[in-house]
């Protein structure tokens, strides 16, 4: 109830913001000033350090035709977001493939000794990762920072991870970039506003390269409405937490499904007792309940599942039940 109460109040504030939106017709700032001093106070990290972006899918673009050559390579952790990999190909690069351990936790000597052997510029790391949920620890990250390569760490879930983010790392991090977005911590993935932090050895060159009105006048209104309601942002992030334990705990009692523990707001969980997972997406989708399916080499057998309010739990509980 608290959640949908605040989360109706942040709406109404964001419709609101975007209702008084004066000049429209006007071309927003190049700098995004307002946004960025706005982000600057959340995150206790200069503005100078920081860009913004229509979402993190246009920094993660830019990143690459800043760093890259064609040829170049960079070093991808599957299974992850597969923007990177999609990226990489848009603009000449080949992608080096380190899969996850079977915990989903990263393999830091493969990853060492790609970075030796083929000299790849860049690595992409998500914490925590989509689809699983795992985060990367402050002991395996400087391991990998201590390494000759440009880490981007992309934090799109960090709000629900307990942890801090690490934007304030790249001050001493010359080779780190941390990439943040409002997609899903206030729910403005429609209106596409990401951000990042960058050492100032690196944002120079974004500067240039990045188009001059990239986040549009409703974007930035939304994203600093939505950064004035703090509150409204903590409620959330601490219902939803207490809502995926409730959810991951009851998918333990499913017989045929094996959830992972989770640092996001999903759950993945591998399909087991030779139920297949594709046709389990299927039938739950013909009773109203929509599930994410995986066929992909590292996740074949795979569903995840969103955390979303109680009674979407329940309803989803209680078509599980169907099958047992």
């Amino acid at each position: 109830m608290l959640t949908r109460i605040h989360m109706a109040l942040l709406q109404r504030q964001v419709i609101e913001a975007l209702g008084a939106m004066k000049f429209p017709y006007i071309y927003p700032d190049p700098e995004s000033r307002t946004l960025r001093a706005a982000l600057a106070e959340d995150s206790g990290l200069e503005s100078e350090y920081i860009l913004a972006g229509c979402g993190a899918d246009e920094l993660i673009d830019l990143i690459m035709r800043c760093v890259l050559d064609p040829g170049d390579m960079i070093v991808d952790c599957p299974p992850t977001f597969t923007m990177y990999e999609f990226d990489a190909a848009v603009n000449g690069a080949h992608v080096i493939k380190v899969p996850r351990n079977p915990d989903f936790s990263l393999d830091v000597e493969r990853i060492a000794e790609v970075v030796e052997h083929e000299k790849p510029k860049c690595i992409f790391l998500t914490s925590p990762n989509n689809p699983d949920g795992s985060i990367v620890d402050d002991e395996t990250l400087l391991k990998i920072l201590d390494l000759p390569i440009l880490v981007i760490l992309d934090e799109a879930y960090v709000e629900f991870s307990g942890m801090e983010s690490k934007m304030k790392w790249v001050k001493k991090h010359e080779n780190l970039i941390v990439l943040r977005t409002f997609s899903k911590r206030a729910g403005l993935a429609g209106l596409r506003v990401g951000y990042g932090a960058f050492p100032k050895s690196i944002i120079e060159f974004l500067w240039r390269a990045k188009q001059p009105y990239n986040v549009s006048v409703a974007a930035e209104v939304a994203a600093c409405a939505a950064l004035k309601n703090p509150t409204y942002l903590e409620n959330v992030k601490v219902a939803l937490v207490q809502e995926r334990e409730r959810l991951f705990n009851l998918l333990k009692e499913v017989p045929f499904l094996d959830p992972y523990p989770s640092y996001s707001n999903f759950i993945l969980c591998k399909v087991t007792s030779g139920m297949d997972a594709k046709k389990l997406k299927e039938d739950l989708a013909t009773m109203g309940v929509m599930i994410r399916h995986y066929n992909s080499k590292e996740l074949k057998g795979y569903v995840r599942v969103s955390v979303g309010k109680p009674e979407h739990t329940e309803a989803l509980m209680k078509c599980l039940k169907h099958f047992y």
